[in-house]
Parts: C-alpha cells; sequence; structure tokens
C-alpha cells in the first residue's frame, strides 16, 4: 500500500497563494463598484490595509490585476475560488440544464456578476485595457457554446434543425442580459426567465431534467 501522503503547500507559499486571494477579493470589490478607471491599486491595498508595494509585488499592474479578477470571476462557481468547467457539464447534462444550474449559482455572487457588467460596459470602448479580452472572451464563448448545442444535437439532445451558433448568440444575449436586468432589480426571477428561454427555443432540451 502506497503510505505516501499528499504534498501540502506550507510556509511561505501558501502564504502567498492566500495574499494574492484577498487582493483578488478587494479587487473584485473595488472594480464592482467604482469600474477599472475608477478604482486604484491604492484602493485596493487601504481595503486590506496593505502597503502598495505589497500589492504590486503579487500583481506588477494594474492591468495584471484586472485580469486576475475577470479571469476568477468567469471561470469560479459561488462567491469563492472553486474551479467550474461549465463545458464539462455541457456535455454531461447538455446546454440547457448546464447552463440552469449556472444560472442558480450566479445568484449567489452578485458582486462578481456586477463587476463584469461593468466592466464589459466600460471595455465596448477600444482604448479600454479589457476591450480585447471581452472581445476574445464573447468569441470564445460563443463558439463554446455553438459547439456544446452541435454536440446535443449529435446525442439527440435537441433537435437537428435548429442552428447552434444562432441560439449560442441568442442565449449569450438572454443571459446577459436577464443578469444584468436582476442586478439593477433583484425582485426579478432570472431563473424562470432563463427557463423560458429554453422552453421556446429548444423545449426537448429540459425533456431530461430530474
Amino acid at each position: 500500500m502506497n503510505t505516501t501522503r499528499p504534498t501540502r503547500v506550507r510556509g511561505p507559499y501558501a502564504k502567498s497563494a492566500q495574499r494574492s486571494r484577498e487582493i483578488i477579493e478587494a479587487a473584485t470589490t473595488v472594480f464592482a463598484t467604482r469600474g477599472y478607471h475608477g478604482g486604484s491599486l491604492r484602493d485596493i491595498s487601504r481595503q486590506l490595509n496593505l502597503s502598495l508595494t505589497s500589492v504590486v509585488h503579487h500583481f506588477g499592474t494594474k492591468y495584471e490585476l484586472l485580469e486576475a479578477v475577470l479571469e476568477r470571476a468567469d471561470e469560479t462557481v459561488g462567491t469563492g475560488f472553486a474551479p467550474f468547467d461549465f463545458e464539462a457539464d455541457c456535455a454531461e447534462r447538455g446546454v440547457a440544464l448546464a447552463t440552469m444550474g449556472r444560472v442558480r449559482s450566479n445568484l449567489e455572487r452578485p458582486e462578481l456578476l456586477r463587476l463584469l457588467a461593468i466592466l464589459a460596459a466600460e471595455a465596448s470602448a477600444p482604448d479600454h485595457p479589457a476591450h480585447d479580452w471581452f472581445i476574445d472572451r464573447y468569441r470564445t464563448k460563443s463558439a463554446s457554446l455553438a459547439e456544446a448545442f452541435a454536440y446535443d444535437q449529435a446525442k439527440g439532445r435537441i433537435d437537428t434543425a435548429r442552428d447552434p451558433q444562432l441560439l449560442s448568440r441568442l442565449l449569450i444575449g438572454t443571459w446577459d442580459g436577464m443578469q444584468l436586468q436582476w442586478l439593477i432589480d433583484p425582485s426579478i426571477d432570472m431563473e424562470r426567465a432563463m427557463r423560458a428561454f429554453f422552453e421556446w427555443t429548444v423545449p426537448e432540451a429540459l425533456s431530461r431534467e430530474s
């Protein structure tokens, strides 16, 4: 029997990783409140009662920190740093059920959704530092969802007569739009609205829901 215990991150490396997470958390709050241009590294350091030098030690520039914040907002689930493989969930359960699961988890993280909404609006300006990041995000997201819809067709989950690329664009537009409306008015039932989208476009995709 192999009795070797898993290696644990200890000492300064563990502390450094924890500090980086704390800085990303603080930056998320600052950017979600003031936007990228309105928030500063100094604001973030004040949130943590750290020196500006300490923040720069972990993230050399404001844009490096912005990228870390955006990646965390886009690739995690819930309020922490737990990774979430949306593509794998789509392959296993289908786009509709995977999306509804993600919608429910997003209800727990309004600050991260607000961050993406604010920065996406800011980044519509071509000279914004995150402009290219959002272009790549939407291109990648659209292509990935179109591929997932095509996979659903191959698996018999949705009608092959439907256009996967069009479904992808419509889903992104509906999803982003409903999230924005919910952020403005939390009384809006985002889950119900997203379910209605699938009921109207690909009702057969929900037939496997338990």
